[in-house]
């Protein structure tokens, strides 16, 4: 295969896959339909079969895409040398809340197809077994030490990554009924986006310093 065979391959890939994104952020997973997909990616259905052959190929692939990115910004994060613990957290929930406003609607299609889907928990825990052990020992080993310092509370980093998740995610998944309530607040997306940035890690400061 030439290069250009090659480039158009790869751009008639990416039509497909983001043309299921959006079918399957709108209608969910079992709603979602092979034919709409490749119409909205303007290709033939028989096409969309020779890239992806089912739903389920496309749906995995798209949801290893997402969590592959997420799992290089938090690691990421964390890997850089000479960082303390004050300095990972910030670099985790600045990067964090940088791909949830990227996928506002990843979370509770997640959440949805969990609980509509449990087998589809399966694709999740297996993207997120080996990435998980190695943030969570990270952050403890940095707690515990900063604790016999005196610099922080006795705290579980497990507890401390759900506080993290939830502050940085619920602006989100509630965001039609922030909006309302709070008349648009949420629709400057970059600004709003600083200011939960920089009150998520001040609460979280909060929770960890002594």
């Amino acid at each position: 295969m030439d290069k250009n065979q090659n480039s158009e391959t790869q751009n008639t890939e990416q039509k497909i896959i983001e043309a299921a994104e959006q079918e399957f952020l709108i209608k969910g997973f079992d709603g979602a339909r092979t034919t709409s997909i490749a119409a909205k990616a303007g290709v033939t259905h028989a096409m969309f079969h020779y890239y992806f052959r089912t739903k389920e190929k496309i749906f995995e692939k798209i949801i290893s895409q997402k969590l592959a990115i997420l799992t290089r910004l938090i690691m990421d994060s964390i890997s850089i040398e000479n960082l303390n613990l004050e300095e990972k957290l910030k670099r985790i929930i600045d990067s964090h809340i940088d791909f949830v406003s990227e996928n506002p609607e990843l979370p509770g299609f997640l959440v949805r197809e969990i609980f509509n889907n449990p087998q589809r928990f399966e694709i999740l825990k297996s993207r997120f077994e080996n990435f998980a052990p190695i943030l969570i020992n990270n952050l403890q080993k940095e707690m515990d030490k900063g604790h016999k310092e005196g610099k922080y509370k006795n705290t579980d980093a497990r507890m401390l990554l759900i506080d993290i998740i939830s502050l940085n995610i619920f602006p989100y998944m509630a965001a039609p009924l922030i909006n309302a309530i709070l008349t648009g607040y949420m629709n400057d997306n970059e600004g709003f986006k600083e200011l939960r940035k920089k009150e998520n890690f001040e609460t979280i400061m909060r929770k960890i310093k002594v």
